[in-house]
């Protein structure tokens, strides 16, 4: 639920790009419906996480001068913003406290080596850093359409591609005791 949550806003960004053709329209749209999906996060939980705020942040920015200015690349250039905020955020981590960003998250709930945490954690500042460049790669090479499909689907399925994949890493490297008391 709270993935699709996280991807409501692109996918109506998505749906009223489709059905209108136009860039700038979807941007109205997006704005507003961050807003609200902020707003319902706020209403069910009393918590917003931080990089949700730098997410919203960027999208009433950038969103905004893709509005003001009628230019669509200060829109199409959040995605890299974000993934780069993210990926420093978690190279951060390796610098700074006792825990990644990775073992903070998920540390509660799985036993691994210190040594493990800080790949899995190096595995996502990868990640972030080539989701980033990857962005610009379909920005600049290919059409409006194709950067607003990668925007929904090519992000997504990379993003659940990355995470299948840890999962297997972690699977792997989980202590034995742990793997044989959930059979």
């Amino acid at each position: 639920m709270k993935l699709l949550l996280d991807f409501l806003p692109v996918i109506i960004f998505f749906a009223v790009y489709k059905f209108s053709g136009d860039f700038i329209l979807a941007t109205a749209v997006l704005i507003p419906a961050t807003l609200l999906q902020m707003a319902y996060t706020w209403f069910k939980t009393h918590t917003i996480e931080k990089m949700q705020l730098v997410t919203l942040g960027l999208v009433v920015v950038l969103g905004g001068a893709t509005i003001l200015l009628d230019n669509k690349a200060f829109l199409q250039w959040k995605p890299t913003v974000v993934n780069w905020l993210f990926a420093a955020a978690f190279l951060g981590s390796h610098f700074i406290g006792s825990k990644t960003i990775v073992e903070r998250m998920m540390g509660a709930s799985l036993e691994l080596p210190a040594r493990i945490w800080r790949q899995l954690n190096t595995g996502w500042v990868l990640f972030f850093t080539l989701m980033g460049i990857l962005n610009l790669a379909v920005m600049y090479t290919l059409s409006e359409e194709a950067w607003v499909n990668f925007k929904l689907f090519g992000m997504l399925g990379c993003t659940l591609v990355f995470v299948l994949a840890q999962g297997v890493y972690i699977s792997r490297h989980m202590p034995q005791d742990h793997q044989e008391g959930e059979k």
